[in-house]
């Protein structure tokens, strides 16, 4: 009988039970520790770990672009920065270009910082209506 890790079961938990806001948030918190970790390598100079943090943060920014509804205009704008941020994130893979890593983790840091108060938001209005979360 494997043992179950507890860590694990409660992250696969907290996936399965998040709304799609906060799925969202998790996926700019999980950019920005790879970024770190890309950025960390890079100064370490273990470009094996730099490459594999650095396309861990290209499939998040990818899922972002893929979730988007194109239907809103601001999902076109969304579109164009991660589109951005993609390109900047293989300068940085190719060039090993802290900058470029720098940009990014900038432009996901304001993202995940609106997201949260934008859940926020939404759950004082949801409470103040007395509706549950």
């Amino acid at each position: 009988m494997a043992v179950n890790n507890p860590y694990q079961s409660y992250q696969q938990n907290s996936v399965n039970t998040a709304s799609p806001g906060e799925l969202t948030l998790m996926l700019y918190n999980g950019c920005l520790k790879f970024i770190h970790m890309a950025k960390k390598a890079i100064e370490d100079k273990d470009i094996q770990a730099k490459n594999t943090n650095i396309q861990k943060a290209q499939n998040i920014v990818q899922e972002l672009m893929v979730t988007l509804n194109m239907d809103q205009e601001i999902s076109q704008n969304l579109m164009s920065l991660y589109d951005f941020m993609n390109r900047r994130l293989i300068d940085a893979n190719i060039k090993n270009e802290l900058a470029a890593l720098n940009e990014v983790e900038e432009l996901v840091t304001e993202f995940r910082d609106t997201w949260k108060q934008v859940i926020q938001l939404n759950r004082q209005k949801q409470y103040a209506q007395g509706g549950q979360v």
